[in-house]
């Protein structure tokens, strides 16, 4: 998670979080973390849990993290299919991503070819620390 905190392109988080901080916000009750590992290296991690609590508790959000060293190596690609599955065994309707750094090419192409829709744009909603201001794009998948 560190290294995708500090480089601050992909999560509205403050850089230096604390790990306290970081694992409090990743492992928040309401949600199950998984971690995507080979032997005793972690590659990944996602969270699922929902969306909105009351009546939109039917739709699952996940969020996900893949370590730097493990890109381009089919980990996020597992960890977005075993969250469908997942979210489809734990009674989910539906998955919605509530806010995907609309530069960040290599997961909308992910999230496009699972099966998700952009549903959504929030104009400017992200100071990347590189290219300034960003959309946000809402993305979302029916699991019926």
């Amino acid at each position: 998670m560190k290294p995708i905190i500090r480089a601050g392109q992909t999560y509205a988080l403050d850089r230096d979080l604390s790990k306290t901080d970081a694992l409090n916000y990743w492992m928040n009750p309401g949600h199950k973390t998984f971690i995507a590992q080979s032997y005793d290296k972690i590659l990944g991690t996602y969270k699922l849990g929902p969306n909105q609590m009351g009546g939109g508790n039917h739709i699952a959000n996940c969020a996900y993290m893949t370590h730097p060293d493990a890109r381009g190596k089919g980990i996020a690609r597992a960890m977005c299919a075993h969250s469908i599955e997942q979210a489809k065994n734990s009674g989910f309707k539906a998955m919605q991503f509530n806010f995907v750094i609309a530069n960040n090419a290599p997961a909308l192409a992910l999230w496009a070819a699972m099966g998700f829709e952009t549903i959504g744009r929030i104009p400017n909603a992200f100071n990347h620390p590189q290219e300034g201001l960003v959309d946000a794009l809402i993305m979302f998948k029916s699991l019926g």
